[in-house]
């Protein structure tokens, strides 16, 4: 099977399990991972299939978004053998799925990712910060009935998987501080890490003016 047939079938899998998400982590977002892949693939000597797949599928199965992640990982790999992918690749892009969310930093058995992982985590991140990630931040919180913002809570410097889920202990202005703001140093690649300076200013930008204006500061 030709690769551009492979990838629009999987491309049309991925919409067809995001479209109607309503937390930020919806088709929009994962077509804009697909394409931050493909500019970070101009410079890296990585596999185009098992990147843009995994970048097409990587929220599909988040135990975030779904109850039931393993049933949906065994239908990814049905799908993926169906479209004439090898047992390697779909092994790949499994792992990438599985490993890439920054929750998984957290914790201490994460694993070591690919250099198509890295790629597609690097993708992931970038559209968690600047202009977009500030409005997909609002939009998860809100989707969440999670407290805008109290002075009064204190980011938490160290956080479990567990902890970082559990939203009642957040607002969504600490998440900046708890998550947004520290990618730009967790990023892989160069050029990730170059496209994340103005995007931190931004953030930066935003909490400053949030912060007089939640003060009614002139």
């Amino acid at each position: 099977m030709r690769l551009d047939t492979q990838l629009k079938n999987i491309r049309s899998f991925s919409y067809k399990k995001m479209h109607l998400d309503k937390t930020g982590h919806g088709f929009d977002h994962i077509q804009r991972v697909v394409n931050m892949s493909e500019q970070l693939l101009k410079y890296e000597n990585a596999d185009n299939l098992v990147t843009l797949s995994a970048a097409y599928l990587h929220d599909v199965a988040d135990d975030k978004l779904s109850d039931d992640p393993a049933a949906l990982e065994e239908e990814m790999r049905t799908f993926l053998q169906k479209n004439s992918l090898t047992t390697a690749q779909i092994t790949k892009i499994i792992l990438i799925t599985q490993n890439l969310s920054f929750s998984k930093s957290l914790e201490s058995d994460r694993l070591e990712l690919s250099l198509e992982g890295k790629i597609v985590q690097d993708a992931d991140r970038l559209d968690a910060i600047g202009a977009i990630g500030i409005t997909r931040a609002i939009y998860y919180g809100g989707a969440h009935a999670e407290k805008i913002y109290d002075p009064a809570i204190l980011p938490r410097q160290t956080m479990t998987k567990k902890e970082y889920r559990d939203l009642s202990q957040e607002t969504i202005i600490n998440h900046f501080y708890e998550k947004l703001l520290k990618i730009k140093d967790m990023l892989n690649t160069e050029t990730a890490k170059r496209i994340a300076e103005s995007r931190q200013q931004v953030m930066l930008s935003f909490l400053d003016s949030f912060k007089r204006e939640w003060n009614a500061e002139k």
